[in-house]
C-alpha cells in the first residue's frame, strides 16, 4: 500500500460498466438534461440509468424514482441536483453499493456563510465511510475519450464541437488534463483538437471534497496509459500526496505541465525575518514546483505546446542548449534566434564539415553560419527536411527549429516522407515554426510525420528549453544521493539550545544552536553588558569591531539603529552607549540581552539564507543577493528542505544575479563550495526542527574568494508558536 492516506478504486468512476443519471431531465436546454443529451450523443458501451422523482421516462430512456430501484447496482452515481440534497442522496448511494460519484451542484464551500461547508465535509465524511471516489462538489463532469464516456453539460464535448479523437493524432502518447476549474478544464480539450493532441481523460474536480487532483495523477501514473499531464491548480490539500506523485512522474519521464492559478497576494501579514516577507504563497508553490520538475505553465498555449513537444521528443530530449535554426526567410529566422537566446538557448555557429556542405548546395546569397539561410531557392530544391537533417548531424547541436511557412499543405505533403524518416531517424528533437497560419491540413501532415506545429516563436523556443531542463531534472533525480548522509550533527544538543531558549533567538543565542549542524562563519563575539566591557571586548582584536544590540523584541536592528560598524577600539565605550540608546528608543518596553561586540568580517559578496515556514508545503530554505538590500534587489530563490548538495547547486543557479558569485572585474570567484555546504547544513536543520522552528534569517552571510570560506554576519531564529494545552480536567 502507498504511503499516505487511503484512496478508494477511482476505475470505478472513469470505467464504470453502469451509471446512474441523478436528477436527469429531458429539457435539453438546461444542464440536467444537457448532460444525459451528451452522454447519450457518444458510444459508450456501459448502461446509463436516469434518476427522476418526477418522470418515468427521461430522452428515451426508462427513468427510476430512486437509486435504490435500479435494477442493478451502479458503478458511478452523476449528481445533478440541489445542494441541500446532496448529502443525504450520497448516502443513498452508499447504500445503494454506489462506488463513485460525480457531483455538479454547486453551493458549498465555495460560497460564504451558511451551511455550504457544513454540506462539504459532510461529503468528505460520507465519501469515506463508504470508501467511494468522489469529486467535486462544484465540478463539471469528466471525459473519457478511450470509453466514449461524456458526463458534462460542457459545450466542448458537443457533437457539433468536433470530434473526441484526433483523426491523425500527434506522436503515439495520449495526455490527460486534471483541473480544478470545471470550465477551463473542459477549453483544454477543445483547444487541443486544432493541435491533434489524443486527451485521454479530462477531469474536473472542483471543490474537492474527496478525490483530489494528485490522486487522480496518481491513478492515471499506475495504468500507464498516459504520457503528459495537464494541470490547472487553485491549491494542494494534501502535500505529501503531491510530492510523492511528482517525484514518480519524474522518474517515470511523464511530465507534470502545471498552471497554479491565484498567485496575486494583496496583503501580506508582518514578519519578523526577511526570508518570511519574501516567501509568498505563489513563491513557495514555485519552489516545489521547481523542486521536483513540475512544469509550469502561463496559460492554454504554451501547455498545449509543451505537451506536444513532449509527446513527440520525450525520447529524444536534448542534450543541451545549443540549437541550430534553419530557415528559407533570413528575417524570421533571426526573429527565431531572438526567441531562443530570449529563452536561455544558446544558437552557435556550426562547424566547419556541415558549413561546408551546406554552402555546396544554398545560392551564395544564403547563408550556413547559424541560422541557416537556405532561402527559398534552397528549400524548393531540396525541402525542409533535409537542411534539418543536415543540422541534426552537427556535433555542436542539440536540437533543431525549423521555420516554415504552413499557410499552404502542398509543399509540405511533398516533404513529408523524408519529414517522417528524419523524425524516426534523429536523436535530436526538431520543432516546426509556421510564421504564416497554417492550414488544417499543414498541422494533419506534420502530425502524421511526427512534429509539432508551434504557431508562436517563444512558445516554440521555450518548450525546446524546458525539454533540456526535464533532461536535467531526470538525471539529476537519478543520480541524487540520501541527503541524510551528507553532513554530521548534534541533533539532541540543537534542541536542546532551542528548548532552553525564549520565542525568538537573537544572534548570541542562534549561533550556538547552529554551530550544533556545523553552521558557522565569522567570529562569534562576546555579549557585553557594560561600556566598560564593550571596551575590554573591542581591544581584543586588532582591528575595527561591530556593535549589535541583542533583542529578541528588535529582530531588524539595523531599521532601529541599534548597529554601529567599523568601530575602533578607542570609539567602543562610545558606541555602546549609542546603539543601546537607539534600541530603547525605538522600542522603550523591549527587552535586552545585551550588545555582541565582533570583529568586521572581511568583505565578500552578500547573500540572505533563510528558511520560512509555509502553511501547506512546510519549511522552505530560501537564498538570495544582496544581503541586507535582499528586498530591494527581489533575486531570491526558494527549495523544500532537505537539499543535498546538487540541489543546493541548483537553488544558487536560479538566481538571476548569480554570476555575481563567479569572477568579474578582476575578482576571484566566491566560495561557493562553502555557501553549497551552509545551505545543506541549514536545510538540514530546518528539517529536522521543522516543528519547533518558524522563520531562521542569516543575513547577510558574506561569501569570500574560493577557499576562504563564508562569515555568517547575523542570524535570527524565531520558533513555532505552540498552541496552548488544555488543562486536565479537576
Amino acid at each position: 500500500m502507498k504511503e499516505g492516506r487511503a484512496v478508494p478504486d477511482i476505475s470505478k468512476m472513469l470505467w464504470p460498466k453502469t451509471v446512474a443519471v441523478v436528477g436527469a431531465s429531458s429539457d435539453t436546454k438546461g444542464l440536467r438534461g444537457r448532460i444525459l443529451h451528451t452522454m447519450l450523443a457518444h458510444p459508450f458501451k456501459g448502461t446509463i440509468y436516469p434518476v427522476s422523482r418526477s418522470a418515468t421516462e427521461v430522452q428515451g430512456l426508462k427513468a427510476y424514482a430512486s437509486i435504490a430501484d435500479l435494477p442493478e447496482p451502479a458503478d458511478l452515481a452523476i449528481l445533478i441536483i440541489p445542494a441541500e440534497f446532496i448529502p443525504d442522496e450520497l448516502e443513498r448511494c452508499g447504500r445503494a453499493g454506489v462506488k463513485a460519484a460525480v457531483i455538479l451542484s454547486s453551493g458549498f464551500a465555495e460560497e460564504t456563510g451558511g451551511s455550504g461547508a457544513r454540506m462539504q465535509r459532510a461529503i468528505r465524511d460520507i465519501a469515506r465511510r463508504y470508501d467511494m471516489a468522489v469529486t467535486g462538489p462544484n465540478t463539471e463532469g469528466f471525459a473519457n475519450s478511450a470509453n466514449d464516456l461524456i458526463p458534462t453539460f460542457s459545450p466542448a464535448m458537443e457533437l457539433s464541437a468536433g470530434p473526441i479523437r484526433p483523426k491523425i493524432p500527434l506522436g503515439k502518447g495520449q495526455v490527460s488534463v486534471i483541473s480544478q476549474s470545471g470550465g477551463v478544464g473542459f477549453a483544454f480539450f477543445d483547444r487541443a483538437r486544432e493541435r491533434n493532441l489524443t486527451i485521454r481523460y479530462m477531469v474536473t474536480t472542483g471543490n474537492e471534497a474527496a478525490l483530489e487532483t494528485s490522486d487522480l495523477v496518481d491513478f492515471m501514473l499506475d495504468e500507464g496509459k498516459t504520457d503528459v499531464f495537464l494541470m490547472l491548480l487553485e491549491d494542494v490539500k494534501t502535500p505529501e500526496t503531491f510530492r510523492r506523485v511528482a517525484k514518480e512522474a519524474m522518474r517515470l519521464g511523464k511530465p507534470l505541465i502545471v498552471c497554479k492559478i491565484g498567485q496575486s497576494e494583496p496583503g501580506r501579514r508582518a514578519f519578523a525575518s526577511h526570508t518570511a516577507a519574501l516567501a509568498g504563497s505563489h513563491a513557495a508553490y514555485r519552489a516545489i514546483f521547481q523542486h521536483y520538475g513540475v512544469i509550469e505553465g502561463s496559460d492554454f498555449d504554451e501547455m498545449l505546446d509543451l505537451a506536444g513537444a513532449f509527446l513527440t521528443c520525450a525520447d529524444k530530449l536534448p542534450a543541451g542548449k545549443r540549437m541550430a535554426i534553419c530557415t528559407a526567410s533570413g528575417g524570421a529566422g533571426v526573429w527565431m534566434a531572438d526567441a531562443c537566446v530570449r529563452a536561455g538557448l544558446e544558437v552557435p555557429e556550426l562547424d566547419a564539415a556541415t558549413r561546408a556542405t551546406i554552402d555546396g548546395i544554398i545560392p551564395s546569397y544564403g547563408t550556413s553560419q547559424n541560422p541557416i539561410d537556405s532561402t527559398a531557392q534552397g528549400v524548393f530544391k531540396l525541402g525542409y527536411a533535409a537542411f534539418a537533417k543536415f543540422a541534426c548531424e552537427s556535433p555542436v547541436v542539440d536540437g533543431v527549429m525549423v521555420v516554415v511557412t504552413a499557410r499552404r499543405s502542398a509543399f509540405l505533403q511533398g516533404d513529408q516522407p523524408k519529414l517522417t524518416a528524419l523524425a524516426q531517424e534523429t536523436k535530436k528533437p526538431v520543432f516546426l515554426w509556421s510564421y504564416t497560419v497554417p492550414s488544417e491540413k499543414s498541422v494533419e501532415v506534420l502530425s502524421e510525420a511526427g512534429y509539432p506545429l508551434f504557431k508562436n516563436l517563444d512558445s516554440c523556443a521555450r518548450a525546446m528549453r524546458t525539454l533540456a531542463d526535464y533532461r536535467v531534472m531526470r538525471e539529476r533525480q537519478r543520480t541524487a544521493k540520501p541527503a541524510a548522509a551528507e553532513i554530521t550533527r548534534d541533533r539532541n544538543l540543537a534542541t536542546r539550545l532551542l528548548n532552553a531558549a525564549g520565542p525568538v533567538l537573537s544572534e548570541w543565542q542562534a549561533r550556538p544552536v547552529l554551530a550544533a549542524y556545523g553552521i558557522s562563519g565569522g567570529e562569534a563575539g562576546q555579549l557585553v553588558h557594560s561600556a566598560a566591557e564593550a571596551d575590554t571586548a573591542a581591544h581584543a582584536w586588532a582591528g575595527p569591531v561591530a556593535l549589535k544590540v541583542q533583542s529578541p523584541d528588535i529582530p531588524h536592528k539595523t531599521e532601529a539603529g541599534a548597529v554601529a560598524l567599523n568601530i575602533t577600539s578607542d570609539g567602543a565605550c562610545t558606541a555602546y552607549e549609542c546603539v543601546l540608546a537607539a534600541a530603547k528608543k525605538h522600542s522603550p518596553q523591549a527587552r535586552i540581552d545585551g550588545v555582541l561586540v565582533q570583529p568586521m568580517a572581511p568583505p565578500g559578496r552578500e547573500v540572505i539564507l533563510g528558511v520560512n515556514r509555509d502553511a501547506t508545503w512546510g519549511p522552505l530554505l530560501m537564498a538570495g543577493l544582496g544581503g541586507v538590500l535582499v528586498e530591494a534587489l527581489g533575486d531570491v530563490a526558494l527549495a523544500p528542505v532537505p537539499l543535498d548538495h546538487a540541489a543546493a547547486a541548483a537553488l544558487l543557479d536560479r538566481l538571476k544575479g548569480a554570476a555575481i558569485l563567479g569572477a568579474y572585474r578582476g575578482m576571484p570567484a566566491a566560495d561557493t563550495d562553502a555557501l553549497i555546504d551552509t545551505i545543506v547544513k541549514l536545510s538540514h536543520f530546518a528539517a529536522d526542527h521543522a516543528d519547533d522552528i518558524a522563520e531562521i534569517d542569516l543575513n547577510p552571510v558574506i561569501v569570500h574568494a574560493q577557499g576562504q570560506g563564508v562569515s555568517i554576519v547575523d542570524a535570527l531564529i524565531v520558533k513555532q508558536a505552540r498552541p496552548p494545552q488544555r488543562r486536565a480536567a479537576e
